[in-house]
């Protein structure tokens, strides 16, 4: 512990943030670092606690406490306000495959669950991460290490969201051989096309994919394993596979007008938006737009606000985001104690932007889709509404009829499509995910895994980074003949 008084002495200071009305003109990330010897007062304030919750990674009341990668926070707090930030990048990369995206997207279950927070506020650890290792790759200790000798083993991983790329630098590293097959145009999956570029922006993730092809991981893009490739031709070819395919089987909406045009999934919309604006051309000539049209966001989490920013930086002329759950209270319960995940209402960055734009939060709590009108051309024209009451009915007399052009639904995810694990055979649990072998990441079928949402069902980076770095380790087991 660097400075035993760092949490008394030091106020908590976050980097900043352009203003709403500024960065809605732009699609890149809009919070400047601080200067860095602000950044080590930061590091400062870690109190180097003797149970430091922020790593635990346990489940209470339900939910995450602490970052589920075990990140060696104490430690890494203490070598950045020491001013030894090679150090501290060695020690964030023990545990973190890509500290650069969860420094930038992660909810920081590590901040909820310091204990600064307990009477005060928590040490800005999600910024200290990525201040860490963006000094990292300024000071070019990011090179490419290829491994210097090979094991002969072959490795597919199907897809190449953060639990298919953890599962593939792991491995890598251990001198196997992998390729890594993405049915998209480009590698990243969710980091690539999910997640709106001004939370994380392209050219870090291509930075990171350059890196580990430099070191010998071969990626194939535009190849759709369950369709173009058979899942047992691809067992025959490689010694071990992984099914990193995210749960990416979005809940629909059944109410009548559902076939109106001009619905959209939302990780469809978020996927072209991305794609319209890698393109660098206008969004409207080949991808849907929110351009001039009225929009109805169903969904109140992440990806429905990632939603509200990006119709916003289109150009959209309203926006309204529905949740059916009521409003969470301001501050924590007695029945939510720390270290628990808070659960208290969060205004995230796209509200913002529409309460600045539009004078009013986008929110409307405790409300629900009921049907769809269309116009005389099957174009969206409206969305009918209705407020739900405690036990989740509907109240007579709420109904509403809300003008709208595009609406997109974000209201989660069901599981993994199911034509991958088809073709190999595989188990499907209740939930669509992935059946593995109790405590593990072995299927059924003997050489074959899985790992991230595909196993565990919708949820954040860094558990979808533990989970492939966790599924690596299996697989070395199994290439090796020391488990499976």
């Amino acid at each position: 512990m660097g400075k035993p008084t760092g949490f008394l002495e030091y106020q908590r200071q976050g980097n900043p943030a352009q203003a709403p009305l500024e960065r809605i003109r732009h699609f890149h990330e809009f919070h400047p670092p601080l200067d860095w010897e602000e950044r080590r007062r930061q590091g400062a304030r870690c109190m180097a606690c003797g149970v430091p919750f922020c790593q635990s990674g346990a489940v209470l009341g339900g939910m995450a406490s602490g970052c589920p990668l075990h990140n060696l926070v104490p430690e890494w707090n203490d070598l950045l306000f020491r001013n030894h930030p090679e150090h501290a990048a060695a020690r964030l990369l023990k545990t973190n495959s890509f500290p650069e995206f969860t420094g930038r997207v992660c909810p920081a279950l590590c901040e909820a669950a310091c204990t600064c927070g307990l009477h005060g506020e928590p040490v800005t650890v999600k910024e200290n991460e990525l201040a860490i290792i963006e000094a990292a790759w300024a000071a070019g200790l990011m090179a490419p290490r290829p491994p210097r000798v090979r094991t002969g083993k072959r490795v597919a991983v199907v897809g190449s969201g953060p639990s298919g790329l953890a599962c593939a630098d792991w491995l890598n590293r251990r001198g196997h051989t992998v390729t890594v097959l993405e049915r998209a145009d480009e590698p990243g999956g969710l980091l690539m096309y999910g997640i709106p570029n001004m939370k994380l922006e392209k050219g870090i993730v291509r930075r990171r994919l350059e890196k580990m092809a430099a070191e010998g991981i071969v990626f194939r893009t535009g190849v759709d394993v369950g369709r173009d490739r058979d899942g047992e031709a691809l067992r025959r070819e490689y010694d071990a596979v992984v099914l990193c395919c995210g749960a990416s089987q979005p809940r629909d909406l059944t109410v009548p007008g559902r076939e109106a045009a001009g619905v959209w999934f939302a990780v469809d919309f978020l996927t072209q938006a991305t794609r319209a604006l890698l393109e660098g051309g206008p969004a409207e000539k080949h991808y849907p737009t929110a351009r001039d049209k009225q929009v109805v966001v169903v969904g109140g989490g992440d990806t429905g606000n990632d939603c509200v920013g990006t119709c916003i930086r289109q150009g959209c002329a309203g926006v309204v985001q529905l949740e059916m759950l009521p409003k969470p209270p301001e501050v924590r319960g007695s029945h939510n104690p720390w270290p628990e995940w808070p659960r208290v209402c969060k205004t995230d960055y796209g509200q913002e932007e529409a309460m600045a734009v539009f004078g009013q939060d986008p929110r409307r709590w405790q409300t629900t889709v009921t049907a769809l009108r269309a116009d005389s051309g099957g174009a969206l024209a409206a969305v009918e509404t209705v407020e739900l009451d405690e036990a989740m009915k509907p109240v007579p007399g709420t109904e509403r009829t809300i003008p709208c052009q595009l609406l997109l639904i974000a209201a989660g995810f069901l599981g993994a499509q199911s034509y991958v694990p088809e073709a190999f055979g595989l188990e499907l649990t209740p939930r669509c995910r992935v059946k593995t072998l109790e405590d593990g990441y072995q299927t059924s079928l003997p050489g074959v895994f899985a790992a991230g949402d595909m196993r565990r069902g919708q949820s954040l980076v860094a558990w979808a980074i533990r989970e492939g770095r966790e599924a690596a380790r299996q697989v070395e087991a199994w290439l090796l003949g020391c488990g499976g």
